[in-house]
């Protein structure tokens, strides 16, 4: 399905809006009241579809202040990103180049999201890490200021350790399904050599005792998966630091191609995939290759700004001005 539109026609938005009602959250912002439009007081959006020849229903609203409602299939949710378990779509935007060009950060939050929908019994774990290593920091500073004793940290140390180590475990076990069809895809797109490099920090009971009283100092913990790096490579190639912005475009799209299979194998049915804008940037080989590598068994919906941008007809294309949409 192609979107099509000048630029500033809203075809972003209705992307976003896909998005936003099949993971219960924007792409594009984690601030609600930027959902709603100026001088109106909520927003509301609503998708029908099929998931694996079953109907289903969503619809989710957003009130500033009140935070978002989902509802599926007419029953309420708990919160409205428990959408994501049941309706797994992924999306490739140009912000997305922060993945591979951006810090750390950027990097792990990308392959803890990918984790959680590749191993979802273990997809809690970096909540749960995160939240162990704020406790324990928090405690740290209370040693700091005489407010606590060092032995108050013995059971935070312990949980950072154990909760790391598992993490650790998952992050390299989610890559290693991730790795294969990240380098096919890449070099289909005419990235050689791709790879994904992970050596996690086991942040050990022994380790972080050894560690203590510069922990204690610096009021962080310092050792653990919370500080690791995955490094996307072209061969020997670091893509973050001797990436030219194409190439690094090429590893984001790889990588969420990649995902999107590894997906459909595991679960028997491909993810919705959200396409903002990715066209632009591709000659006429690499969008060839871009069709030939979108996923048989799932829906596509990509946005253009010309229909004869892709390099087949699409399934459906869509015209979208002045925020109105139309079948083409």
């Amino acid at each position: 399905m192609l979107a099509v539109g000048p630029n500033g026609a809203g075809k972003t938005n209705l992307l976003e809006a896909v998005h936003l009602a099949t993971q219960g959250f924007s792409p594009r912002t984690r601030a609600d009241a930027e959902l709603v439009r100026f001088g109106t007081a909520g927003a509301r959006v609503a998708v029908q579809g099929t998931r694996h020849g079953t109907p289903f229903e969503v619809e989710l609203t957003i009130r500033p202040g009140e935070g978002k409602r989902a509802k599926l299939n007419g029953a309420a949710l708990r919160t409205a990103e428990q959408l994501r378990a049941e309706l797994p779509a992924l999306v490739f935007t140009p912000d997305r180049l922060v993945v591979v060009k951006g810090s750390p950060a950027a990097r792990r939050a990308y392959f803890d999201r990918a984790l959680a929908r590749l191993l979802p019994s273990r997809s809690s774990l970096p909540v749960e890490y995160a939240a162990a290593v704020g406790q324990r920091n928090a405690a740290l500073r209370r040693v700091a200021a005489r407010l606590s004793d060092s032995e108050a940290l013995a059971p935070w140390t312990a949980q950072v350790a154990e909760l790391g180590a598992a993490l650790v475990t998952a992050r390299e076990e989610a890559i290693a399904i991730l790795a294969p069809a990240f380098a096919v895809k890449a070099a289909a797109l005419g990235l050689p050599e791709g790879r994904l490099d992970y050596t996690g920090k086991v942040p050990t009971v022994e380790a972080l005792e050894a560690r203590l009283q510069r922990d204690i100092d610096r009021g962080i913990t310092g050792l653990g998966p919370h500080l690791d790096d995955v490094g996307i490579r072209s061969g020997d190639r670091d893509l973050r630091s001797y990436g030219s912005q194409g190439e690094q475009r090429l590893a984001v799209l790889s990588l969420v191609l990649a995902e999107a299979d590894c997906l459909a194998e595991r679960r028997g049915g491909g993810p919705l995939l959200l396409l903002d804008d990715v066209l632009s940037e591709l000659d006429r080989t690499r969008r060839e290759a871009l069709v030939q590598l979108l996923p048989a068994n799932g829906q596509t919906l990509m946005t253009s700004t010309a229909a004869d941008a892709l390099a087949v007809e699409p399934g459906q294309l869509l015209v979208v001005s002045h925020g109105r949409v139309r079948v083409g």
